[in-house]
C-alpha cells in the first residue's frame, strides 16, 4: 500500500538566542543500549524517507507531472547515504529538489540531528537543497521544508568532535 501524501505545514519560528550563554549540561545517568536506540532511528528515519519518496512522487502526479514523478529517485536507499541529501525530486518547472528528510516522533520542535555533511551540501546547493522536517510520525505525520541557509531556521549546536593526532 502507498502510503499518503505528507501534510505540508508552516515551519516554527527560531526562537534560539544566537549569542546565548549555553546553561551547564544536565546529565542522566543511567543504562541504555546505544545500539538499539541506532537501529530505532534508523528504522523511523527510514520510514520518514520512504513517506516522502511516496508523497513528493504523488504531488508531482496530482500535478499533471507523471514524466517527472517517474524519475523520482530515492537516491539514499538506491545510491547509499553519504550525497548530503535522501531523495531526488522536481519542481513542477522540472528544476531539481534535493530532499534532506528528518523524521520524529514528537512534535515540530523535537530536536534532529544534522550532519556536516548535509549541512555543507545545503551550503553547496541553496538553490536545490530541501530540508524536509517530517515530525509527529507515528501520530499523524505532518511536515515541513527549510531552505538554506539552514542557519536562519535553526540553532545548530555541535554534538560530537572528533579528535585526531
Amino acid at each position: 500500500m502507498r502510503p499518503a501524501g505528507l501534510p505540508i505545514v508552516d515551519a516554527p519560528e527560531l526562537t534560539v538566542a544566537e549569542n546565548s550563554s549555553t546553561p551547564p549540561l544536565e546529565r542522566l545517568v543511567r543504562k541504555f543500549d546505544p545500539a538499539a536506540r541506532d537501529a530505532r532511528n534508523r528504522s523511523l528515519g527510514l520510514q520518514g524517507e520512504e513517506r516522502a519518496f511516496h508523497a513528493e512522487r504523488l504531488r508531482l502526479s496530482t500535478a499533471g507531472r507523471e514524466d517527472l514523478a517517474r524519475r523520482v529517485r530515492w537516491v539514499a536507499q538506491e545510491d547509499g547515504d553519504g550525497a548530503g541529501y535522501d531523495i531526488r525530486s522536481y519542481g513542477l518547472d522540472g528544476g531539481e529538489r534535493l530532499l534532506e528528510v528528518k523524521t520524529t516522533l514528537g512534535h515540530a520542535r523535537t530536536p534532529f540531528y544534522l550532519s556536516s555533511n548535509e549541512l555543507a551540501f545545503s551550503q553547496e546547493r541553496p538553490d536545490a537543497f530541501r530540508l524536509l522536517r517530517v515530525y509527529d510520525f507515528a501520530r499523524s505525520a505532518k511536515a515541513f521544508e527549510l531552505e538554506p541557509p539552514l542557519t536562519d531556521h535553526v540553532g545548530l549546536l555541535p554534538t560530537a568532535y572528533r579528535a585526531s593526532f
